[in-house]
């Protein structure tokens, strides 16, 4: 069964940094695309950033220059560095991943989200 679990949110000031992981762990054969999405309260997600299996990226244009989406593929693991970061920010951070299991089966996979807090 595959997992995906995201940390490194918390509380920043304006201008701070975080650096979001989303770890896969279980029967992975690999990682496909990985993004990570974003949901302010009673708003849908929206994508901010998305890394290929080949390490192209896109990111929102919000974030642009800000952010930057990289991953380690010996870890299963995507990493979302966040710098400047702006009160606007401030939301539940999800991972999303499309993973092969050790059957070849590809699903794509959600995690529980972190709370990123941006104070003013």
């Amino acid at each position: 069964q595959v997992q995906l679990v995201e940390s490194g949110g918390g509380l920043v000031q304006a201008g701070g940094s975080l650096r979001l992981s989303c770890a896969a762990s279980g029967s992975i054969r690999y990682m496909f695309d990985v993004s990570w999405y974003r949901q302010f309260p009673k708003k849908q997600r929206e994508l901010v950033a998305l890394i290929h299996s080949d390490d192209s990226t896109t990111y929102a244009d919000s974030v642009k220059g800000r952010f930057t989406i990289s991953r380690d593929n010996a870890r299963n693991t995507v990493y979302l560095q966040m710098n400047t970061l702006k009160p606007e920010d401030a939301a539940i951070y999800y991972c999303n991943a499309e993973i092969s299991d050790d059957t070849d089966y590809v699903a794509s996979y959600w995690g529980q989200g972190t709370q990123v807090t941006v104070s003013s």
